[in-house]
């Protein structure tokens, strides 16, 4: 009977995935899910710290204030005057980035948003006397950008580089780290090895 190859003392544990499909979808619903329900938790919180904490640094810090709301780069628009393509990225947050979706259905049925605004998209550049008082209220794109330049710059790009790490996440959930195969390692490991160089005698030509 052949016996096993010997284990190579210098590989990491191999990492139990359970569920790839589950677990990704657990990391985009929120960061560091997926790796917690594989028992990875040392990355689940690393993730969840560091991509929520630009999201929210984004959201709260340079994405509104006390008088607009909050979260007012994060939202999905798309009509005449604005194509919100920002919020492709913003959305692999998962559930932090969900209000935006539902502010937005709220004002495309002309309803008024709700929760002071959070992560409502602008109100459209029309004659305000066709609008209801509490949908008139709310500010336009150019309220915004002037209210909170430059902030609202970064607060688009902070939320959305925090969206394109979770990708990264995603894909670290569903596949598990990238491993080296142990003949690889040996091949680097040779080739890193200092050619010893040549003395005078062997670098006279022959």
């Amino acid at each position: 009977m052949a016996q096993p190859p010997p284990s190579d003392p210098a590989a990491p544990p191999p990492v139990e995935l359970k569920d790839p499909v589950l677990a990704a979808f657990l990391a985009w619903l929120i960061p560091g899910l997926g790796h917690w329900y594989q028992g990875r938790r040392q990355k689940a919180v690393l993730f969840f710290v560091c991509i929520m904490g630009i999201f929210t640094y984004g959201v709260f810090c340079l994405g509104g204030n006390n008088k607009l709301g909050y979260g007012r780069a994060v939202y999905f628009a798309f009509n005449q005057e604005e194509w919100r393509l920002y919020y492709f990225g913003q959305m692999w947050v998962g559930l932090p980035a969900l209000p935006a979706l539902i502010q937005a259905v709220r004002v495309s049925n002309g309803e008024p948003p709700i929760w002071h605004g959070f992560m409502a998209p602008p109100r459209m550049m029309v004659p305000k006397d066709k609008l209801t008082e509490e949908v008139a209220a709310q500010p336009t794109i150019h309220d915004l950008q002037s209210a909170l330049a430059p902030d609202f710059d970064y607060a688009t790009t902070f939320t959305m580089i925090a969206g394109l790490l979770n990708i990264l996440a995603i894909y670290d959930a569903y596949a598990g780290p990238v491993v080296v195969p142990p003949s690889k390692r040996r091949k680097m490991s040779s080739s890193d090895k200092e050619i010893p160089e040549k003395t005078d005698a062997e670098k006279l030509p022959a």
